[in-house]
């Protein structure tokens, strides 16, 4: 992604300024006449997403008006950069507060996104200076996360597989000096990984075990999992050609595993970091695992497979149980988990679930103030009942459907809580990670839901 923040001031450098419909008739009254007349004369109204050149006396562009609802929004000025020359250098005014300023910094630095490995997309080049090195590196840091994710989730799988999920993550884990470690195939077997290993064993590409460890070990211990199913067939209960076009999307928690975990070394947060991905392909062959299935897990608890499509949460079985073998002070797993997560709340909302309210409210004002909502779900323990096995000690699904019926969104987040022990903080979300309409800074496509919400919380947290 081209880089479109600068460390330094250019000079000359064009003064990007933001108004609302309530600020801009001050604006007019004390601007200089021309630029007055110019503003009124092109109909401008600060509406947001509005914006207006304003040219010198040499017919030079001398400022941008731009309409905005609130300034400490990302995206506010994202539409910007595609719309300015080539090259031109901008700086924020002296309207913008230190948060607005990083805000509208990363949504600028976001409108350079494209997802160019296949073919070549032209991408704006005009930069902005955000008013200091210091938050134009935190606000790249912050899109190139995101980025991360988006550049995962895009890749198609055939390029993007186990194998190429671990080199991701093992270069990542190389630049930052962290441990990684890979169980692979039928190690996984002989290392107790059972689930990983039945869901996994059909594809031609060997199931893994991603495992990273990163910061010093008196540090507060977070462990992030993160679904990686680089492509979900639906196994035997196979989907159709609709319900599997945008498969490749279902590593989605793992590309946001990852990218998190690379924010946070490169930030050096004072924590120590292990992330855990099962990376499988749900595919089918021979010795795929089948509906009726009773499958053993890590924990020790026998899995009825109600469904093969519901693969997800079984593969997470296996690493939540492990992530909390070291009781962690928080654990969190990212999923593009259940279809009934998007009927509740839509392709744009992320599900979070979680029985610990403090480590809710914060994640929730962490969404809010970075603009990464998130909407927390129940755990209904009530809802357990429809995924009891007759002969297992839990079924993956309800036999009606594995994630689309009455409460499948609770059902699985419950399905996933049986595998994590009693006083472990954990948080699980259940997310879309995908784009499904164009907007400045977020174009159609993969996505990041949570990742900045997270991250802004564990900012605060490490302090506590």
């Amino acid at each position: 992604m081209k880089d479109l923040l600068l460390d330094t001031p250019c000079d000359p450098s064009i003064a990007v300024i933001p108004l609302t419909t309530d600020t801009l008739p001050a604006w007019q009254e004390n601007a200089p006449i021309e630029a007055a007349t110019w503003v009124k004369s092109t109909g401008f109204s600060a509406r947001p997403g509005e914006r207006c050149l304003i040219p010198d006396r040499d017919h030079r562009l001398d400022c941008v008006l731009v309409g905005i609802e609130a300034d400490d929004d990302p995206w506010c000025l994202a539409h910007l950069p595609d719309l300015l020359p080539d090259d031109t250098p901008c700086h924020l005014d002296n309207r913008w507060t230190t948060s607005a300023i990083e805000a509208g910094a990363l949504g600028w630095a976001l409108a350079a996104y494209r997802f160019d490995r296949y073919r070549k997309n032209e991408s704006p080049s005009a930069t902005l200076f955000p008013g200091s090195a210091e938050i134009a590196m935190r606000a790249r840091k912050k899109a190139q996360a995101v980025a991360r994710v988006r550049d995962l989730i895009n890749t198609p799988a055939c390029d993007m597989m186990p194998r190429d999920l671990a080199d991701t993550t093992l270069e990542i884990a190389r630049r930052h000096g962290a441990d990684l470690r890979i169980i692979a195939g039928d190690e996984l077997l002989e290392k107790g990984y059972p689930a990983i290993h039945a869901v996994g064993r059909a594809s031609a590409h060997a199931p893994l075990l991603i495992d990273l460890r990163w910061g010093d070990e008196n540090a507060p211990l977070v462990v992030l999992v993160g679904k990686g199913v680089c492509f979900d067939s639906g196994g035997l209960d196979i989907k159709n050609a609709a319900g599997m076009r945008l498969m490749k999307k279902d590593m989605g928690g793992a590309a946001h595993a990852i990218a998190l975990a690379e924010l946070i070394m490169q930030s050096s947060l004072d924590l120590r970091l292990r992330v855990l991905i099962p990376a499988v392909e749900n595919a089918i062959s021979g010795n795929a695992f089948r509906p009726g299935d009773i499958l053993a897990t890590r924990k020790g608890l026998s899995i009825e497979v109600d469904n093969t499509d519901a693969e997800g949460r079984v593969v997470l079985s296996d690493a939540l149980h492990e992530g909390a073998s070291e009781k962690p002070d928080l654990m969190i797993d990212f999923a593009t988990l259940t279809g009934a997560a998007r009927i509740a709340l839509g392709y744009e909302l992320p599900a979070m679930f979680t029985d610990d309210d403090d480590i809710a409210h914060g994640i929730e004002a962490a969404g809010r103030k970075v603009h990464d909502p998130v909407w927390r779900m129940p755990l209904h323990a009530p809802y357990r009942r429809l995924i009891r096995s007759r002969i297992a000690d839990i079924a993956n699904a309800t036999s009606k459907a594995p994630g689309g019926g009455a409460g499948g969104a609770i059902t699985a987040a419950l399905f996933l809580q049986a595998f994590v022990p009693d006083g472990i903080p954990w948080v699980h979300f259940d997310i879309m990670a995908w784009m499904s309409r164009a907007r400045p800074g977020r174009p159609e496509g993969g996505e990041a839901m949570t990742l900045r919400a997270v991250f802004e919380f564990l900012e605060g947290w490490q302090k506590r």
